[in-house]
């Protein structure tokens, strides 16, 4: 009756011991999953955050470039007016105010009339050198200097077509120039010389479209 008592009660601390075993494995594994759990959310919120942070960054980074853009627009304004010699047709058109003319030619002991138009100042003249527009008036008859061209535009560097601006019918040039000029230019016939009004690079292309809308002379 004792042995049988005594297996009874060791059987029932068994079955606690088991239980109470149980119930620590599962508090551990409820523990560990809860620990992974947050570990898993922390690291979802801080991705979550980093790609937040890095979101708000790329759009102020955009917006202030907006922005300075606009500013640097808005300083171009008003315009000035450039007016060339009086003998050579008074060329005229309106450039940012910006930028600075540098006339290397000019008519006092007749010849070719060049000028250099640049952001701020004018860097030393050279043909390598780009511009933000170069304006020549050439001793050389419109046709003569059409043709000039002709080579670069068969061999497939510059692109030819026609161009107005005040009713003064023109031809326009885009693409190489030479291997470090790739831009814009405009020629029109004025009376016995020819007017070539060039941009030396890409970058200023938008100012060069808005410039040759206002020239002007007397043909």
């Amino acid at each position: 009756m004792g042995i049988y008592r005594h297996k009874k009660e060791f059987g029932a601390a068994s079955g606690s011991l088991i239980a109470i075993i149980s119930l620590i494995v599962l508090v551990v594994g409820l523990g560990s999953l809860a620990i992974w759990a947050y570990i898993g959310y922390t690291e979802q919120k801080t991705n979550v955050q980093s790609k937040v942070d890095l979101a708000v960054a790329v759009a102020e980074k955009t917006q202030a470039d907006k922005d300075e853009v606009n500013f640097a627009e808005r300083e171009k304004e008003p315009n000035r007016q450039f007016v060339g010699p009086d003998d050579y047709g008074r060329v005229t058109f309106m450039y940012p105010k910006t930028w600075s003319v540098y006339v290397a030619q000019d008519t006092t002991s007749g010849g070719d009339y060049s000028a250099y138009l640049n952001p701020v100042s004018v860097p030393p003249v050279s043909q390598a050198q780009q511009f933000s527009l170069r304006v020549s008036i050439l001793q050389q008859d419109y046709d003569q200097v059409v043709k000039s061209y002709e080579s670069f535009v068969k061999r497939g560097d510059l692109a030819s077509s026609a161009t107005k601006s005040n009713g003064n019918n023109g031809a326009r040039l885009d693409g190489n120039f030479t291997k470090d000029i790739r831009g814009a230019a405009v020629i029109y016939k004025i009376r016995d010389k020819t007017l070539v009004i060039r941009t030396d690079a890409d970058t200023f292309k938008p100012d060069f479209e808005n410039i040759i809308k206002t020239i002007n002379f007397t043909p």
